[in-house]
């Protein structure tokens, strides 16, 4: 088995001196496995670094191998934040999700494109907010559809609008950018709050239930934003 595609970097392990395994989500192929052969080498690893766009070139034997990559940067989009502890910890976060809650071989061009909407999302004013909405359109695409509206309590009071969490055992502030997706200026400790909303839906629904855990690398992201 023989193909070209293009993807973008998930993981990276060594395997023995000279080469590592990688994992990338490729738009035709959906999240691969492979051998990189020399990626320790001085010569690549310097752009084998998490989040990057690459261009893979793909051979097995048999769909029951483990197959190896030929690799090629794309777009080096990582190194653009080694400066920024936040952001570059956000995209370890990204793509640890990515890695864990996808299938291999399963192609979703929808979580390809959303995977270049993430890099936009840097870019912008309001990236953390986005971030947590775009964390919220992966589980969507997973399946794991989760409508706040549907779970809430709306209350008035004096001139601010409140939602409140219908919850009997657990009633919880949801704040208000989950569900009125605007503009507005948003403080930390309300992004970190709904961060922690998104945090344990995720934990609760998705993980648990596949005997999985909160990948340290979200938790990393979320302590640098404190």
């Amino acid at each position: 088995m023989i193909w070209d595609d293009i993807g973008f970097l998930l993981s990276k392990n060594k395997y023995n001196e000279n080469s590592l395994i990688s994992e990338s989500y490729t738009k035709d192929h959906g999240k691969v496995t492979g051998i990189i052969f020399g990626g320790t080498s001085r010569k690549i690893k310097n752009y084998l670094q998490i989040g990057n766009k690459v261009y893979l070139n793909y051979q097995s034997k048999s769909e029951n191998k483990i197959g190896f990559f030929k690799v090629e940067i794309e777009q080096a989009l990582s190194p653009l934040y080694f400066d920024n502890q936040q952001k570059l910890s956000c995209i370890n976060s990204a793509m640890n999700l990515i890695k864990i809650l996808t299938a291999d071989f399963q192609k979703n061009e929808k979580i390809f494109k959303l995977i270049e909407d993430f890099y936009q999302i840097l870019r912008s004013d309001h990236w953390i907010k986005n971030y947590v909405l775009w964390e919220l359109e992966l589980f969507k695409l997973l399946g794991y559809n989760l409508v706040f509206e549907n779970v809430v309590e709306k209350k008035i009071i004096g001139d601010r609008t409140q939602y409140i969490s219908k919850s009997l055992t657990d009633k919880k502030i949801i704040p208000n950018f989950l569900i009125n997706q605007n503009n507005e200026p948003i403080d930390l400790e309300t992004l970190l709050n709904g961060l922690r909303i998104v945090s344990d839906f995720l934990d609760k629904t998705i993980l648990k239930p596949n005997n999985l855990t909160q990948p340290l690398s979200r938790l990393q992201f979320i302590n640098t934003l404190k």
